[in-house]
């Protein structure tokens, strides 16, 4: 009896497994399916919800090709069968075949877009199947098919055609030629209005963009109604951000709505639809006592919108496909920090800046970046920091590179303490230290790029001042 194993074929996804099979006097037993050990070896944990068996009562039943809107796992109860598996995925894979001869001992997955097919080589042989999708006469009309014979697939069945026993459905399938590929599972981006959402839309311009007013992740009968059928990414760049208005009454219950409940309900959906969540976070989920944060330090938010991120990430966490993605000091295309001191060296400004709070800036470029990163290369789903690279500065230091890039002296930066600053001002705590830890993105093979080089490149963008500097 051979050990448990899984291997992979010339189609990527399409996964072979050995299963021991018991067996005395008395018959045999095996285990089909066994979640954690065979997740353990590389098979997808793809949640299958419907088991479908087809007995076959002679030799030569030839099913297919049927390429389904979900994932299986495909095997024989008893009896014998050739299976054949062509991928029908868009790609320079498409067209790829892969046959194996299936007994008790043999099982396959099949992922999404890959067409299956099989012949029986004894009577009575079972087919068994396990999917991650209930099948409804509807489902059909999301099939794509390629019929048994074409020349340029050229599967060599025991049987030959014309003596097997075939559907006249399967008969008049269309050649390779004619099959329109199956294209990838879609993406949608919450929040695509808002400058990270406007960042992943301009990198991902296939995804799909949902936001306010049509889209409001906070009513859940609204999340719940949306096609999200064949999704395989949610990009979740919704969030309430108003960190000084989350502490007064109305803010603080619009701060939870949005943090907390909404991303309940996107998590909702993604269990359900097996869809990967990537949801951004905070530095704000932690007081700023460290001076270095790591993915896994526990929660220590010292306001209401720190409060709202942490419960938000604890729910999104639960999910087994969600990538948790914590930044800080995000500047994107609309009002933001860097912009803002512009203006005010350009008009003659001597700004107050806090010089004790720390951290990096994060270009919702390099956030974006990063995050199609993580898709793309399949990193272990998780937690990960992502910010720019480089030194921690305060955001006077920040304010006063900004100055000189703009003809001004670092010194009309007035540098002032957090406590000097929101004296006689309503303002939310703030973490002292937000820099954050980017060993683990840097292990994915992220390369992150210098905060400052960023830094240098946005303001390169930003129209030149009118005149020279107002003194």
């Amino acid at each position: 009896m051979s050990a448990l194993a899984v291997r992979r074929t010339e189609i990527p996804g399409l996964l072979v497994l050995e299963l021991p099979v018991h067996g005395d006097a008395r018959g045999w037993f095996k285990e089909n399916w066994q979640r954690a050990k065979m997740t353990a070896l590389g098979l997808p944990d793809f949640g299958p919800v419907q088991h479908s068996v087809a007995f076959n009562t002679g030799t030569g039943v030839t099913r297919g090709f049927h390429a389904e809107p979900w994932d299986k796992l495909v095997s024989v109860a008893t009896g014998r069968a050739f299976g054949a598996w062509v991928d029908l995925r868009e790609g320079v894979g498409f067209g790829t075949k892969v046959t194996v001869e299936l007994d008790p001992g043999t099982a396959v997955f099949v992922p999404r877009g890959v067409a299956n097919s099989y012949q029986t080589l004894e009577t009575g042989t079972v087919y068994s199947y396990l999917v991650n999708e209930h099948w409804s006469p509807e489902a059909t009309s999301e099939y794509t098919y390629l019929n048994l014979a074409d020349p340029s697939v050229g599967v060599a069945w025991p049987i030959p055609l014309a003596e097997a026993t075939i559907s006249a459905a399967d008969a008049g399938h269309p050649l390779l030629e004619q099959v329109l590929p199956v294209r990838p599972l879609r993406t949608v981006i919450v929040g695509g209005n808002g400058q990270l959402g406007r960042a992943l839309r301009e990198l991902l311009p296939e995804a799909e963009s949902v936001d306010l007013p049509d889209f409001d992740c906070t009513d859940p009968d609204q999340v719940a109604a949306y096609p999200w059928r064949g999704v395989g990414t949610i990009l979740n760049a919704a969030a309430y951000t108003a960190v000084d208005a989350a502490e007064t009454p109305e803010g603080r219950r619009a701060c939870w709505a949005a943090n907390v409940s909404g991303v309940a309900n996107l998590c909702a959906v993604a269990a359900a639809h097996r869809i990967t969540l990537v949801h951004i976070s905070s530095d704000y989920v932690f007081d700023g006592t460290a001076r270095l944060h790591t993915e896994d330090e526990p929660f220590s938010p010292l306001g209401v919108y720190g409060q709202t991120k942490a419960a938000g990430d604890a729910l999104v966490a639960q999910l087994a496909r969600h990538y948790l993605v914590r930044t800080s000091w995000v500047i994107g295309d609309g009002r933001n920090f860097v912009r803002t001191m512009a203006e005010l060296a350009d008009r003659g400004v001597k700004p107050t800046v806090v010089d004790d709070q720390y951290g990096r800036l994060t270009f919702t470029s390099t956030l974006a970046a990063g995050i199609r990163h993580l898709l793309d290369t399949t990193a272990a789903y998780g937690t990960y920091n992502l910010t720019g690279d480089g030194p921690s500065r305060s955001w006077a230091e920040l304010a006063a590179a900004v100055f000189v890039a703009r003809g001004r002296d670092a010194a009309d930066v007035r540098p002032v303490t957090t406590a000097e600053y929101g004296r006689g001002k309503d303002l939310a705590p703030r973490p002292q230290h937000s820099t954050l830890d980017l060993t683990r993105i840097l292990a994915t093979g992220f390369a992150v790029p210098d905060a400052g080089a960023d830094l240098a490149a946005y303001l390169d963008r930003l129209p030149a001042p009118a005149g020279p500097p107002t003194r």
